[in-house]
């Protein structure tokens, strides 16, 4: 499983469309992904006090652009990035991503249930 920060309003466009295509893929050529283990690091760096957000879960066997695990950024890790849309047949489940009072995230028990 690998997963995708997204603004409700952008899944729900995105389900309307029957595919997500983010402005990523045309500025940095891919749509940034995260393991479980990275999620919350990525949103409480990028995303602190959003309130408008989901997770989603997707299945990397299923989705039909090319997946790399690469660290672009230097940070010691392997991001998975979707080099193309992502088919929306391919996320699993949505997850409410809200941040706790102090604005930060933390793991959302459905991911952690998923993960068990």
């Amino acid at each position: 499983m690998i997963l995708h920060i997204i603004e409700k309003e952008a899944w729900f466009k995105a389900q309307r469309e029957g595919i997500y295509t983010p402005s990523s893929i045309e500025t940095d050529g891919f749509i940034h992904c995260s393991t479980s283990e990275q999620v919350v690091d990525v949103a409480n760096f990028l995303y602190k006090g959003h309130t408008d957000l989901v997770l989603l879960c997707i299945d990397p066997n299923k989705v039909e652009a090319k997946i790399v695990y690469e660290d672009l950024y230097e940070a010691g890790k392997l991001f998975p990035h979707i080099y193309g849309s992502l088919n929306i047949a391919a996320v699993f489940k949505v997850i409410r991503f809200i941040p706790d009072r102090n604005e930060g995230f933390s793991l959302p028990k459905e991911l952690t249930d998923l993960n068990s």
